[in-house]
């Protein structure tokens, strides 16, 4: 039983509990690397299912999912969870969990409407496409500039080389961050990035408070420094935010670490997506030969291998989700790679199929609370793969891939063992 997730009494006595042994199957190796099957088999169960070892509900279908995450009575504030870390018993047991989640609470991603959408205003507008078109330039030098150190005819751990330096550099064009900054804020977004995981060690605990502790006082000397002008850039924009009163300086900070930690998403894609083109040559081939294909590839190696595992809502209201009563305070969880791979909704779902129309997947969820950020990662992403293509003939596996087995709620890749070269 995870230290992180309690019984959740009293909600949910309508609903038959499930046959799976949850908290097994999220600590297990076999199925971190790869949970298909095993959703497959679940989903067939049930579309959504009961847990009453921690009184959560799990989604595993498209539609039910998509409707659960639409709907008004459902919300992403976690607070309203009715045994969760701000339950007073929780709080009085689990202290750190409770300092934790109270410090990271006040920000966009866990709010309901209207604080949502009075925070996602301030952003917004930055993460349009049309407006990210002006970092392109940037990302494009930076992958050639990665891609310059990486060596031919050797075997060469692409995430440790590539995947992951793209992804910090991007917080460092975005964000601005200083040369001399970026390796501490990438141990600081490592840290803090596990706090998506419900399964989380006290010592995690810790090492992600203690991370958005020293997070926080960075920016706040940074932005009392003056460097950063108001309206201009995302610390600028927290900074006319707060100056204006649309936000607090809980919030205005809270909103800037999340942002500045969403890098994840970039490695996961490309390292995943790699990974699977290499797995499927025939579509590799295909791609290389059609480039016009690359954004229905982006979206197929998004369904096929999301990065994320999670997708978290509240019921602020009972909420009657197909044959399941999900009652208010309860917890539920989309588990992504099963609604990714639902027959009900795509044709031949274990089919990796670069051409895929339509691709209705939710890997960056939907309704009010989709991902802000899905246009800058997919365009990173992009412009990744172009430079691969462009500069290696030969990509191929130099070893066996290592996925993370240390948390459940992203599905990425510990280490990726490539050898490029120029020829075919």
């Amino acid at each position: 039983m995870p230290d992180a997730v309690t019984k959740q009494a009293g909600t949910g006595e309508s609903s038959p509990a499930s046959p799976v042994d949850w908290w097994a199957l999220f600590a297990d190796p076999t199925f971190l690397t790869s949970p298909y099957q095993e959703l497959k088999r679940i989903r067939d169960l049930a579309p959504v299912h009961y847990d009453d070892v921690s009184g959560v509900y799990f989604v595993l279908s498209h539609d039910a999912f998509r409707r659960m995450a639409m709907a008004p009575e459902m919300g992403r504030d976690t607070r309203l969870w009715t045994d969760g870390w701000n339950n007073p018993k929780n709080k009085e047991q689990d202290p750190l969990s409770y300092e934790l989640f109270s410090a990271f609470q006040p920000q966009m991603t866990n709010a309901n409407p209207p604080d949502h959408r009075r925070m996602r205003d301030v952003y917004e507008k930055a993460f349009r496409q049309a407006d990210l078109e002006a970092y392109m330039p940037m990302i494009e030098a930076e992958c050639e500039r990665l891609l310059d150190g990486l060596p031919t005819d050797a075997p060469v751990d692409f995430m440790e080389a590539f995947a992951n330096p793209l992804a910090r550099s991007i917080a460092r064009i975005v964000f601005q961050v200083p040369p001399e900054m970026e390796e501490q804020v990438a141990e600081w977004v490592a840290a803090l990035s596990l706090i998506g995981n419900i399964m989380m060690s006290p010592a995690e605990k810790q090492n992600a408070l203690t991370a958005l502790r020293a997070f926080k006082a960075y920016l706040r000397d940074r932005i009392a420094s003056g460097i950063d002008r108001p309206r201009e850039g995302f610390v600028g924009l927290a900074l006319a935010a707060f100056a204006g009163g649309t936000m607090d300086e809980e919030e205005s900070l809270n909103n800037l670490v999340t942002l500045m930690a969403g890098g994840t998403a970039i490695a996961t894609l490309v390292g995943n997506g790699i990974l699977t083109l290499l797995r499927h040559p025939a579509q590799f081939e295909k791609l290389r030969s059609n480039r016009s294909l690359l954004r229905p590839a982006i979206e197929e190696m998004l369904r096929y291998e999301p990065g994320g595992s999670f997708i978290i809502r509240v019921a602020i209201r009972d909420f009657q989700c197909g044959d399941t009563l999900i009652p208010a305070g309860s917890l539920a969880v989309g588990l992504v790679a099963a609604t990714s791979r639902d027959p009900e909704c795509f044709a031949d779902p274990d089919v990796f199929d670069i051409a895929r129309q339509p691709n209705p997947h939710m890997v960056f969820g939907v309704g009010p609370h989709i991902c802000i950020g899905k246009a800058l990662v997919r365009m990173t992403a992009s412009a990744a793969f172009t430079a691969l293509m462009d500069r290696f003939g030969r990509i191929e596996l130099a070893g066996e891939p290592v996925w993370w087995t240390h948390r459940s709620d992203q599905h990425g890749l510990h280490s990726l063992p490539l050898r490029l070269g120029n020829g075919t």
